[in-house]
Protein backbone atom coordinates (compact mmCIF):
# COMPACT_ATOMS: atom_id res chain seq x y z
CA UNK A 1 0.00 0.00 0.00
CA UNK A 2 1.44 3.10 -0.97
CA UNK A 3 1.03 6.14 1.20
CA UNK A 4 -1.67 8.95 0.97
CA UNK A 5 -1.07 11.74 2.85
CA UNK A 6 -4.20 12.78 4.69
CA UNK A 7 -2.82 16.03 6.37
CA UNK A 8 0.41 18.13 6.89
CA UNK A 9 1.14 20.29 9.99
CA UNK A 10 3.55 22.16 10.55
CA UNK A 11 4.69 22.86 13.98
CA UNK A 12 6.14 26.58 15.05
CA UNK A 13 9.33 24.88 16.29
CA UNK A 14 9.71 23.94 12.65
CA UNK A 15 8.80 20.10 13.48
CA UNK A 16 6.34 18.38 10.56
CA UNK A 17 3.17 15.97 11.45
CA UNK A 18 1.93 13.91 8.54
CA UNK A 19 -1.44 11.54 9.01
CA UNK A 20 -0.65 8.91 6.56
CA UNK A 21 -3.19 5.93 5.24
CA UNK A 22 -0.56 3.35 4.77
CA UNK A 23 1.71 0.79 5.54
CA UNK A 24 3.90 1.22 8.82
CA UNK A 25 5.88 -1.25 8.50
CA UNK A 26 6.78 0.71 5.04
CA UNK A 27 7.98 3.80 6.44
CA UNK A 28 11.66 5.22 5.45
CA UNK A 29 11.83 6.31 8.73
CA UNK A 30 14.55 6.02 11.65
CA UNK A 31 12.23 4.50 13.57
CA UNK A 32 8.24 3.21 13.55
CA UNK A 33 6.72 2.60 17.12
CA UNK A 34 4.87 -0.58 17.30
CA UNK A 35 2.08 -1.40 19.59
CA UNK A 36 3.44 -4.08 21.77
CA UNK A 37 2.80 -6.24 24.99
CA UNK A 38 4.75 -6.59 28.46
CA UNK A 39 6.47 -9.78 27.41
CA UNK A 40 6.88 -8.43 23.79
CA UNK A 41 5.54 -11.66 22.32
CA UNK A 42 4.73 -10.45 18.52
CA UNK A 43 1.80 -12.50 18.07
CA UNK A 44 -0.73 -10.13 16.67
CA UNK A 45 -1.54 -6.92 15.02
CA UNK A 46 1.42 -4.63 13.57
CA UNK A 47 3.41 -6.28 15.90
CA UNK A 48 3.24 -9.42 14.21
CA UNK A 49 3.86 -7.88 10.82
CA UNK A 50 6.58 -6.01 12.07
CA UNK A 51 8.01 -9.11 12.85
CA UNK A 52 7.41 -10.90 9.84
CA UNK A 53 8.88 -8.40 7.81
CA UNK A 54 11.74 -7.55 9.46
CA UNK A 55 13.32 -11.06 10.47
CA UNK A 56 13.94 -13.07 13.73
CA UNK A 57 16.14 -10.40 14.90
CA UNK A 58 13.61 -8.47 16.10
CA UNK A 59 12.28 -11.63 18.01
CA UNK A 60 15.97 -12.45 19.10
CA UNK A 61 16.59 -8.72 20.19
CA UNK A 62 13.14 -8.60 22.26
CA UNK A 63 14.20 -11.49 24.05
CA UNK A 64 17.58 -9.72 25.01
CA UNK A 65 15.75 -6.47 26.13
CA UNK A 66 13.81 -8.36 28.37
CA UNK A 67 16.71 -10.43 30.05
CA UNK A 68 18.58 -6.97 30.81
CA UNK A 69 14.80 -4.80 31.24
CA UNK A 70 12.50 -6.72 32.12
CA UNK A 71 9.07 -6.40 30.90
CA UNK A 72 8.11 -3.07 28.81
CA UNK A 73 5.31 -1.25 30.14
CA UNK A 74 3.09 2.17 29.30
CA UNK A 75 6.38 4.09 30.68
CA UNK A 76 9.21 2.34 29.47
CA UNK A 77 9.46 1.16 26.05
CA UNK A 78 11.50 -1.23 24.37
CA UNK A 79 13.17 -0.87 21.21
CA UNK A 80 15.54 -3.01 18.46
CA UNK A 81 16.39 -2.90 15.25
CA UNK A 82 15.33 -2.59 12.04
CA UNK A 83 16.16 -5.76 11.36
CA UNK A 84 14.90 -6.00 7.79
CA UNK A 85 12.90 -3.26 7.66
CA UNK A 86 13.81 0.41 6.28
CA UNK A 87 14.30 1.81 9.48
CA UNK A 88 16.66 1.55 12.02
CA UNK A 89 14.97 0.92 15.05
CA UNK A 90 11.49 -0.10 16.27
CA UNK A 91 10.42 1.02 19.12
CA UNK A 92 8.03 -1.17 21.00
CA UNK A 93 5.37 0.78 22.95
CA UNK A 94 2.86 -1.04 25.61
CA UNK A 95 -0.48 0.50 25.51
CA UNK A 96 -3.36 0.62 27.91
CA UNK A 97 -6.08 -2.01 27.29
CA UNK A 98 -9.78 -0.61 27.11
CA UNK A 99 -11.60 -0.82 30.31
CA UNK A 100 -8.77 -1.76 33.33
CA UNK A 101 -8.26 2.52 33.99
CA UNK A 102 -6.26 5.51 33.36
CA UNK A 103 -6.69 4.68 29.56
CA UNK A 104 -6.03 8.05 28.33
CA UNK A 105 -3.00 8.97 30.83
CA UNK A 106 -0.80 5.58 30.01
CA UNK A 107 -1.84 5.96 26.19
CA UNK A 108 -0.29 9.55 26.38
CA UNK A 109 2.41 8.62 28.93
CA UNK A 110 3.15 5.89 26.10
CA UNK A 111 3.44 8.47 23.41
CA UNK A 112 5.29 10.70 25.56
CA UNK A 113 8.21 8.08 26.77
CA UNK A 114 8.34 6.80 22.51
CA UNK A 115 8.86 10.57 22.03
CA UNK A 116 11.44 10.58 24.47
CA UNK A 117 13.54 7.99 23.53
CA UNK A 118 13.45 8.59 19.91
CA UNK A 119 14.72 11.88 21.02
CA UNK A 120 17.72 10.17 23.38
CA UNK A 121 18.49 8.00 20.29
CA UNK A 122 19.22 11.48 18.30
CA UNK A 123 16.45 10.11 15.57
CA UNK A 124 15.31 12.54 12.70
CA UNK A 125 11.91 11.10 12.19
CA UNK A 126 9.25 8.35 13.78
CA UNK A 127 6.28 6.74 12.64
CA UNK A 128 3.74 5.98 15.31
CA UNK A 129 0.82 3.47 13.76
CA UNK A 130 -2.30 3.68 16.78
CA UNK A 131 -1.39 2.25 19.55
CA UNK A 132 -4.15 0.42 21.84
CA UNK A 133 -7.00 0.57 19.15
CA UNK A 134 -6.77 -2.24 17.67
CA UNK A 135 -7.46 -5.75 20.27
CA UNK A 136 -7.07 -3.14 22.68
CA UNK A 137 -10.43 -1.67 22.32
CA UNK A 138 -9.35 1.83 22.92
CA UNK A 139 -11.92 4.29 21.01
CA UNK A 140 -10.39 5.42 17.86
CA UNK A 141 -11.37 9.21 18.13
CA UNK A 142 -10.51 9.76 21.44
CA UNK A 143 -7.04 7.87 21.05
CA UNK A 144 -6.41 10.09 18.03
CA UNK A 145 -6.80 13.33 20.18
CA UNK A 146 -4.28 11.90 22.49
CA UNK A 147 -1.77 11.53 20.28
CA UNK A 148 -2.28 14.89 18.28
CA UNK A 149 -2.17 16.55 22.05
CA UNK A 150 0.68 14.73 22.92
CA UNK A 151 2.42 15.48 20.01
CA UNK A 152 1.31 19.42 20.12
CA UNK A 153 2.25 19.73 23.80
CA UNK A 154 5.69 17.68 23.47
CA UNK A 155 7.08 20.35 20.73
CA UNK A 156 5.92 23.05 22.57
CA UNK A 157 7.70 22.21 25.51
CA UNK A 158 10.90 20.70 23.50
CA UNK A 159 11.26 23.42 20.47
CA UNK A 160 14.59 22.44 19.76
CA UNK A 161 13.59 18.05 19.44
CA UNK A 162 16.02 16.46 16.54
CA UNK A 163 12.66 14.96 15.38
CA UNK A 164 11.71 16.95 12.47
CA UNK A 165 9.39 14.47 10.75
CA UNK A 166 6.68 12.79 12.72
CA UNK A 167 4.18 10.36 10.64
CA UNK A 168 0.95 9.37 12.49
CA UNK A 169 0.38 5.83 10.07
CA UNK A 170 -3.18 4.66 10.11
CA UNK A 171 -4.70 1.92 7.83
CA UNK A 172 -7.78 0.44 7.81
CA UNK A 173 -10.91 2.66 7.27
CA UNK A 174 -12.39 2.99 10.23
CA UNK A 175 -9.42 3.92 11.70
CA UNK A 176 -8.38 6.29 9.13
CA UNK A 177 -11.75 8.18 9.39
CA UNK A 178 -11.15 8.58 12.73
CA UNK A 179 -7.78 10.13 12.67
CA UNK A 180 -9.23 12.44 10.32
CA UNK A 181 -12.11 13.48 12.04
CA UNK A 182 -10.26 14.40 14.75
CA UNK A 183 -7.21 15.89 12.75
CA UNK A 184 -9.85 18.65 11.06
CA UNK A 185 -10.85 19.58 14.55
CA UNK A 186 -7.58 19.94 16.26
CA UNK A 187 -5.10 21.35 12.60
CA UNK A 188 -7.88 22.16 10.32
CA UNK A 189 -7.51 20.44 6.58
Amino acid sequence: MENTYLGVHRFSSGQELSLIRGDLTLQKVDAIVSAANARLRHAGGVAHLILRRGGEVINQESRAWLEEHGPVTHNKPAYTSGGNLDCHYVIHAVGPVWGRGDEDVKLKTAIQESLKLAEKLDLKSIAFCAISTGIFGFPKQRAAADFYQVFRDHFKANPQSPLLDLRMVVYDEDTCAAFSKVWEKEFGT
